[in-house]
């Protein structure tokens, strides 16, 4: 019986608690189970820390995904680790998820980690760690465009365009090694993404990074892998 190691996002809990219960049942009926909660980044790393040869299964939502997907890309441990989600928390809240083709039944999804069917996904990482899942945004500050005349954005090398509106990069097909960069009303499909000038912000997610003076967004093909249903 395989073994594996079973993360609940402390909010998952306060959001649904019998759905947590339910994966918990459903993976406990199929595999020895560990089960922990941790409830801050410092407790997350200690139970990857000490995760040995367990699989790692993450009940929660898309914030809880992108936190331990980074932190396993910092360990080195992601392409590997055959990751595998049980969705449970409000429904704008599990868009990410969902658009990666967990089924959105924790029962099912249960199901799924059990099981040996692996879908291989691009990462898109920047020059300083952080992991970017879902849609990319930059918008500009008034300083930066005062300051530098405008944000300016590169891809794969190339010439480069001033930024007046908002850029965005989407991976609407996270396993074909490329992202769709969309700016000035115009789509490119890049392997590399470069934006510097002034101070820039950037969302990820629910989140937001920065400032910082520049950033290059890289697509790692097929850097890991999600337990899906058969």
């Amino acid at each position: 019986m395989q073994a594996l190691l079973v993360v609940i996002d402390p909010a998952a809990r306060r959001v649904d608690g019998e759905a947590v219960r339910v994966a918990r049942d459903v993976l406990g009926a199929g595999a020895r189970v560990k089960i922990t909660i941790p409830e801050d980044t410092a407790e997350l790393e200690h139970t990857f820390a000490h995760r040995g040869p367990k699989r790692p299964v993450l009940v929660g939502d898309d914030t809880a995904l992108r936190r331990v997907v980074e932190l396993l890309w910092r360990r080195g441990e992601l392409g590997e680790a055959g990751l595998a989600v049980v969705p449970v928390g409000e429904g704008p809240r599990l868009r990410l998820v969902r658009s990666l083709g967990v089924p959105p039944s924790p029962v099912r999804a249960a199901r799924a980690a059990l099981g040996d069917v692996e879908r291989r996904l691009d990462l898109l990482v920047d020059d300083g760690g952080g992991v970017a899942l879902g849609t990319l945004r930059v918008r500009p500050t008034a300083a930066a465009l005062l300051a530098r005349r405008g944000v300016r954005v590169s891809t794969d090398g190339g010439g480069e365009a001033g930024l007046r509106g908002a850029f965005t990069a989407v991976d609407e097909a996270p396993d074909d090694g490329v992202v769709e960069v969309r700016v000035h009303g115009q789509r490119v499909r890049a392997r590399q993404v470069r934006v510097r000038g002034g101070a820039f912000r950037y969302g990820v997610g629910g989140g937001v990074r920065g400032p910082v003076p520049e950033r290059t967004w890289t697509v790692h093909p097929a850097a890991w892998t999600l337990r899906m249903p058969a």
